[in-house]
Parts: structure tokens; C-alpha cells; sequence
């Protein structure tokens, strides 16, 4: 048997008060932390150690977050005693007042809700700078720091330099195979000249074949003495970078 209409809205009212009492507990510890914040950026001792760790950035998260699901459930009651008057027949004056002091009290908490939660973060946001800022200084003005840093860019200047004369060697070894190679390749030259100078003094019908076996051999020593050369510029190149 459906409830007397008095006793529905009754049941709403008092679900909308106990989620406005919660929220208006929850705001009041979530402006506490606000404070604190703002104590911690103004150096008081005595409140920086509250919000000094991680523990204590997640307890912010977990309140804003438990804040906005009861801000959704209040949204929600008055949704639904708004509906309730607009499909009720026994709508009083009483009614409508109170439905709209629901909304406003949505409101302000909403509004204190959203203030809160941005004091916090750009509070947060502002210790992090300066606290980066701090790191940075203390770090200069400690001898030991200064000397680590030297010390490891003598390390890796030193290792730059090693690797360099490595390339170095690489590419001098690389230079001297190919000049050795291209001697050999020289004699061996010689001696088919030689020989196909001998056979076309023989038959002259062969000097045009070896006419065109000199250019050949022409093109393909200035072919190699190109790739040699690049080779060596981008060794180089490397090397100076």
C-alpha cells in the first residue's frame, strides 16, 4: 500500500538534512586543509608537517572526492522532491520554500566546495615552484654539489674525447687498408696494361677493346677515389662533432 503523501516528503526532507549535515562536516575539515596550505606557504612550523607528505595528499583526494559524491546525492534528492511537487496535488507554500532553501544550501556548499578545492591547488601549485626553487639553490650553494656536477662533466668530456681518438683510429686504419688496396689494384693494373699494350702492338685490331678497357679502368678508379674521400669527410665530420 503506497505511503500518505506527508510522510514521502517527510522521509525526503530528512535524507536531504542527514546529506547537508555530512557535507557541512566534510567542508569544515576540507577548509581545515585549506588553512593549512595557507599556513604551510607562510612557513609556519607548526602546520607545515600536516601536509608535508604524501599521506596527506591523499587524504585531500579521498575528502574532495567523498565531498563531490555526497554533492552529487544531495543534487540528486532535490531532483527528486522537485518532481515530487510537480506530480503532487497537495503542493503547499511550506513546500516550495523549503524545496528552494535545499537548492540554495546546494549551492553555497557547492560553491564553498569549489573555492576550497582551488585554494588548495594553487597553493600546491606554488610550494612545488618554490620548493623546486630551494632545490635549485641549496644544490648551488653546496660545495659538494658543485664539485659532483664538475665531476661528471670532466666524465663525459673525458669519455667524449676517448670515443673520439676511437673513431680516430678506425678511421686511419680504415684510410691506410684502402691505400693498400688501391696499390695493389694499381700493380695489378699495370701489369693487364702491359699486356694488352703488348697484344695490341701484336694485332691492332684489339687497341679500340683496349681503349675502352682504359677508360673503364679511369671511371672506376675515380669512382673509388670518391667514395674513399667521402667516407673520410663524414668520418671527419663525426669526429669534430
Amino acid at each position: 500500500m503506497e505511503r500518505p503523501t506527508e510522510n514521502r516528503w517527510e522521509d525526503m526532507r530528512r535524507q536531504a538534512r542527514r546529506l547537508e549535515n555530512e557535507l557541512d562536516l566534510k567542508l569544515v575539515s576540507f577548509s581545515k586543509l585549506g588553512t593549512s596550505f595557507r599556513h604551510e606557504g607562510s612557513g609556519n612550523s607548526d602546520t607545515s608537517p600536516l601536509l608535508n607528505s604524501s599521506s596527506s595528499d591523499h587524504m585531500v583526494e579521498t575528502m574532495a572526492m567523498e565531498i563531490e559524491q555526497l554533492l552529487m546525492k544531495l543534487t540528486g534528492m532535490n531532483d527528486s522532491m522537485s518532481e515530487f511537487l510537480e506530480t503532487s496535488s497537495n503542493t503547499s507554500s511550506a513546500m516550495l520554500h523549503t524545496i528552494q532553501r535545499h537548492r540554495d544550501i546546494l549551492q553555497d556548499y557547492t560553491h564553498e566546495f569549489r573555492k576550497t578545492k582551488n585554494n588548495i591547488h594553487t597553493f600546491r601549485e606554488r610550494e612545488d615552484l618554490l620548493g623546486s626553487v630551494r632545490r635549485d639553490i641549496d644544490a648551488y650553494k653546496n660545495p659538494s654539489g658543485v664539485n659532483n656536477r664538475r665531476m661528471d662533466m670532466y666524465m663525459k668530456e673525458h669519455d667524449h674525447l676517448r670515443n673520439s681518438d676511437r673513431l680516430a683510429d678506425e678511421a686511419i686504419d680504415i684510410a691506410m687498408a684502402t691505400k693498400e688496396n688501391l696499390g695493389q689494384q694499381r700493380n695489378m693494373f699495370k701489369g693487364i696494361t702491359s699486356r694488352m699494350n703488348l697484344l695490341a702492338n701484336r694485332f691492332p685490331a684489339i687497341n679500340n677493346l683496349v681503349q675502352k678497357i682504359n677508360l673503364r679502368k679511369r671511371r672506376d678508379s675515380l669512382i673509388i677515389a670518391v667514395v674513399i674521400a667521402t667516407c673520410i669527410i663524414l668520418i671527419l665530420i663525426y669526429w669534430l662533432h
